[in-house]
């Protein structure tokens, strides 16, 4: 389980990068807040295998309604991870259970596996 403090995402921000070793050595998850909620997704393109962000932490478009692949253009939905425009349209990242309570963002990295 990873935890961070609900003060830490800001809506529409910088998400937050987190290890996910049962995917791999160098495989991440990022934890995002969109419409006051956080989501969190495992960070790999739906196309191809690579992180979503160019910088450390930057998921979503300019305008903050997407998050976007910086290697392919894709866009996803935050509230789902739906693609809805790129070379994946239709597809989705694959999301990872958060919940958020008493100020703290969980994330139960658990339920991931490859």
């Amino acid at each position: 389980m990873i935890v961070i403090e609900s003060a830490a995402l800001e809506d529409g921000g910088k998400g937050i990068r987190f290890p996910l070793p049962a995917l791999g050595e160098f495989a991440t998850g990022f934890v995002v807040r969109f419409n006051q909620l956080p989501y969190a997704y495992v960070n790999q393109c739906a196309h191809v295998s690579v992180e979503l962000d160019w910088n450390e932490g930057d998921f979503f478009t300019a305008q903050g309604d997407y998050l976007i692949c910086a290697t392919h253009g894709a866009h996803y939905r935050p509230d789902n991870g739906f693609c809805v425009l790129g070379p994946c349209k239709g597809k989705s990242l694959k999301s990872i259970e958060v919940i958020e309570q008493n100020q703290k963002i969980m994330i139960n990295i658990a339920s991931i596996s490859k």
